[in-house]
């Protein structure tokens, strides 16, 4: 599938004030700094759509974002050692949970992992909140590019998911800066477009 058209929608508070259409919705969520913005910038094509930081949390509301006319990215806020205060991040917290137990619109989460770690309690924790309410879920693995055993790593990473949940989820190998993965990604969203 090719990107062809992109566009900001809106940022919402909450998943009651999330855009009302019904067609596909596939959210993009992650620890702080995995480098979800610039993956979310690859994939529609637009250097920044999706905005970008040095500075660890900076997204903190659901961005939606139009793509082809015919389906919704969700940039969600990142979870983990945003440096935000304790009321803000149990308001994030919040908002992410509402967003994944009530939106109807959701084809497929894409989960975002920084390829350079072994499985950190923070990610894990996450999967296991995923599973445990039966959230169907794709992991992409960010930053291929600083690593020189990338397909390893993850395959190491799947392994231990699969021995800690008896899960194999679907991933990808992914670089923003090289846009490797881009195509696959899409590809794999089109097909889901298609169920």
């Amino acid at each position: 599938m090719d990107v062809f058209k992109s566009e900001f929608i809106s940022s919402s508070p909450n998943v009651k004030s999330c855009p009302f259409e019904f067609i596909p919705e596939y959210p993009f969520i992650g620890r702080s700094n995995v480098g979800k913005s610039s993956l979310i910038n690859s994939i529609c094509q637009k250097k920044n759509i999706a905005k970008t930081s040095r500075k660890p949390g900076k997204t903190k509301l659901i961005n939606h974002f139009k793509i082809n006319n015919s389906w919704y990215l969700t940039d969600l806020p990142g979870y983990g050692y945003a440096n935000v205060s304790k009321t803000l991040k149990k308001n994030i917290d919040i908002i992410i949970e509402d967003y994944f137990l009530y939106r109807k619109q959701i084809r497929l989460i894409f989960l975002i992992i920084d390829i350079r770690h072994d499985p950190l309690e923070i990610d894990l924790t996450f999967i296991s909140w995923l599973i445990s309410h039966g959230k169907r879920f794709t992991l992409i693995f960010s930053k291929c590019d600083k690593l020189k055993n990338e397909e390893v790593q993850a395959q190491n990473y799947i392994t231990k998911i699969k021995k800690k949940f008896n899960e194999t989820p679907k991933y990808f190998i992914t670089s923003s800066k090289k846009k490797v993965g881009i195509k696959e990604i899409l590809t794999h969203i089109n097909d889901h477009n298609n169920l």
